[in-house]
């Protein structure tokens, strides 16, 4: 029987490490929300414009040279492409993504511009896990999931260190509550494995609040049959993985759920209080805080997780 790495708190300190050895940290701001200061980790201002750099560099570092020559292979709605891709090019390693064939333009054009190969998919009729293992198989390639693995998980705990020490830095409490934007559950996994003192939210659109049913449930429950639209194209994962439920449940973390219009509320805080561009995925956290879902404590750490917004979709919120 194989025995899967699993991800540990000595991971997420070195792959902070890592990325101190490579970026600088991305900006903390702090601003007055319902009556109390809020720090907000802005990860939406990473050079590609989302926090997914983060895994893809820990667990591309991770490869033996043999592995990088023969390449890398991850799938993903955009923001994990552009953060594979981008760790690729600056080691020099061959990557190929399997990319929906409804992502946003502006994401695909993003992930061709550094380099990587791209195979679009039918998102309601192919499986990007079947079409990703298939490709990653035939060439002898790397396969990096977007969350199911232990280094990428480890990789996105880093925003979480970098987050307290810079609240310190501050003058605001060391971090007593996280609200993080979840998907698959890779970056609330990681933030709850960084700050183990922390009580951890994660925040999912409604009727793809997989996760937030399954902490309550004590199971994984899928999302289920035809989830109603939503903006947040990063996070419409059908099933969350065992690796991040376990982490997760074992940490006690709660979850909400936010509507579109308190994203697209959100969306347009950001722009005017923030002066930051944030996608719709990448406001959820921010939108449960706006909309009181989540109570702000001393403490409160909000993670704004993406920038990659579809330009026209975009300026129809701001005009809302």
């Amino acid at each position: 029987m194989t025995i899967l790495r699993q991800p540990t708190r000595a991971g997420v300190r070195d792959a902070a490490a890592k990325m101190a050895g490579i970026l600088l940290p991305s900006p903390l701001m702090v601003r007055e929300i319902n009556g109390l200061r809020v720090a907000l980790k802005m990860e939406s201002l990473q050079p590609i414009g989302a926090f997914k750099l983060r895994g893809a560099w820990h667990r591309l570092t991770a490869l033996s040279d043999e592995s990088r020559a023969r390449g890398v292979v991850a799938f993903s709605s955009g923001n994990h492409a552009q953060g594979v891709a981008w760790a690729a090019r600056r080691l020099g390693i061959a990557a190929t993504i399997v990319m929906p064939a409804d992502a946003p333009e502006t994401k695909l054009r993003a992930t061709m511009a550094l380099g990587a190969e791209v195979v679009r998919y039918d998102r309601a009729t192919e499986s990007r896990e079947k079409i990703a293992a298939h490709l990653a198989h035939a060439r002898g390639a790397t396969l990096v999931p977007s969350f199911d693995d232990a280094w990428v998980i480890e990789g996105q705990g880093s925003a979480g260190i970098e987050a307290a020490e810079q609240m310190v830095a501050a003058g605001l409490p060391v971090p007593s509550q996280v609200v993080v934007p979840c998907g698959g559950g890779g970056l609330a996994a990681g933030i709850a494995l960084a700050l183990p003192d922390a009580e951890i939210v994660t925040v999912e659109p409604e009727g793809w609040d997989d996760m937030r049913r399954s902490l309550e449930a004590g199971w994984i429950e899928p999302v289920g049959d035809a989830p109603p639209p939503t903006a947040c194209d990063a996070l419409q994962t059908l099933r969350v993985a065992e690796r991040t439920f376990d982490v997760l449940s074992r940490r006690g973390a709660t979850g909400v759920a936010v509507s579109e219009a308190e994203i697209a509320h959100a969306q347009r805080w950001a722009a005017q209080h923030l002066r930051a561009v944030v996608e719709p995925g990448g406001a959820v956290a921010l939108a449960a805080i706006l909309s009181k879902r989540v109570t702000v404590k001393p403490g409160t750490l909000v993670l704004v997780s993406g920038s990659n917004v579809d330009p026209v979709a975009y300026g129809a919120v701001l005009a809302a």
